[in-house]
């Protein structure tokens, strides 16, 4: 099996997991507040990520140097603040409005690398943009209502998202896997704790009493475990097999995975314009992974030519 679709089918594995937990996290976060649940998630991910490197990759500790430990800063602040800005924007706007606008990452990827890294997308790639976009838009907009403040931080939250994803693919090329994936982590770990001390009651956050209780310490040993330490590790180990417009029409499923752990587990329905919408996401992959000479519409005419 050839590489670039191992790091799909792998990155489609995380997409499926982020998903699916999001039923989890939301059920969580009733009892916990969200920066502090993500401090803790993160803290926990970045221990046990810290114990693989040291027992299983400690080889890897002898590549340490400024340039990657500032690379793994740079590339969890993006992270970092894709969650702090969607958190604060939920509190103005409707989840719906957020999940379509957070989902434009899909088009803002490969409108960032054409700028920034000079990379152009295929005409199928675009195809797939467009198509998943529109699949969002019917998938997420069951409300359509003037834009408000809360719009404005789930943006740039879509920004943030799309620049961690370009940067993960530029850098998971040149430093080791795991050590990258340890720094990035950490420093989520530690601004999401800091800015549940400055704007969440930190101290009754931090009770054991809420910790331990069942809903909260489930959501936290598989956020934690899976959505967070395997996910964005398989993410930075795999990206750079791949290019950052896939990576994101990839992570165009989340809802529509999130959709349907909703339907199987909270009894949520859809509606047939979400249905539809699920469709076109899946789409919107499909012609992004498919050669242009697959597609009709893109071959080129040779009847035209010369």
């Amino acid at each position: 099996m050839k590489r670039p679709l191992v790091a799909d089918l792998s990155l489609l594995f995380v997409t499926l997991i982020w998903g699916t937990t999001f039923v989890i996290v939301q059920n969580a976060i009733d009892f916990l507040e969200p920066f502090a649940f993500n401090g803790i998630r993160f803290s926990i991910a970045a221990i046990l990520l810290i114990f693989c490197l040291l027992v299983f990759q400690r080889k890897q500790l002898q590549k340490l140097n400024l340039k990657l430990v500032a690379s793994g800063i740079f590339i969890g602040f993006w992270l970092f603040l894709g969650y702090v800005t969607q958190t604060i924007g939920l509190l103005y706007t409707t989840t719906s409005k957020a999940g379509f606008i957070t989902g434009l990452s899909v088009v803002l990827v490969p409108l960032f690398s054409m700028v920034l890294l000079k990379q152009y997308p295929s005409k199928n790639a675009i195809i797939g943009v467009l198509t998943a976009t529109l699949g969002l838009f019917l998938l997420t907009m069951t409300d359509v209502t003037s834009l408000n403040i809360g719009d404005g931080f789930v943006f740039v939250c879509a920004i943030s998202f799309a620049l961690h994803i370009i940067l993960t693919g530029k850098f998971s090329s040149k430093y080791p896997t795991l050590l990258l994936t340890v720094i990035q982590i950490s420093t989520v770990a530690l601004l999401s704790i800091g800015s549940s001390f400055i704007f969440e009651n930190g101290k009754k956050s931090f009770q054991l009493d809420i910790l331990m209780s069942q809903d909260v310490l489930f959501a936290l040993i598989v956020t934690s475990v899976f959505a967070t330490a395997l996910a964005f590790f398989i993410q930075t180990n795999f990206q750079k097999f791949t290019s950052a417009t896939r990576v994101a029409l990839i992570f165009a499923m989340e809802p529509v995975f999130a959709a349907i752990a909703g339907y199987a587990w909270a009894d949520e329905r859809l509606s047939l314009s979400a249905f539809f919408g699920c469709i076109l996401i899946f789409m919107g992959m499909i012609f992004a992974e498919l050669p242009t000479n697959k597609i009709p519409l893109l071959r080129k005419n040779k009847s035209l030519e010369g």
